[in-house]
């Protein structure tokens, strides 16, 4: 009888031994560093034309209409005086007009 000598390949033993092995629990993946949430909301006021109240970290308050956004500004539309555009580092907050007395909440 002629008996066949059967060997593993080399390589194949190599990239198992330089394999991590598996006895941790593989980490959850690094979530987005941009969830395009922002822009989404943004899209939504400028789209229904939605009347803003934005507070800026200096006290001032501004009204109106977000035109459009970039990364770094808004532009908004304000009835009766002229359009504005604000870098969003001096934003502090802002939220629908509709909802500072009360109003309904989209």
């Amino acid at each position: 009888m002629n008996r066949k000598l059967i060997r593993p390949d080399l390589t194949e033993i190599k990239e198992q031994m330089q394999a991590p092995p598996k006895l941790y629990r593989q980490r959850k993946p690094i979530p987005p560093e941009q969830t395009n949430a922002e822009s989404f909301y943004y899209l939504k006021q400028m789209t229904n034309k939605t009347r803003m109240v934005i507070h800026l970290k200096d006290g001032e308050q501004i009204r109106g209409v977000i035109e459009w956004y970039d990364r770094h500004a808004l532009k908004v539309h304000r009835a009766g005086e002229p359009n504005i555009l604000l870098l969003k580092d001096s934003i502090k907050y802002m939220f629908k007009e509709n909802e500072e007395d009360g109003g309904d909440v989209d």
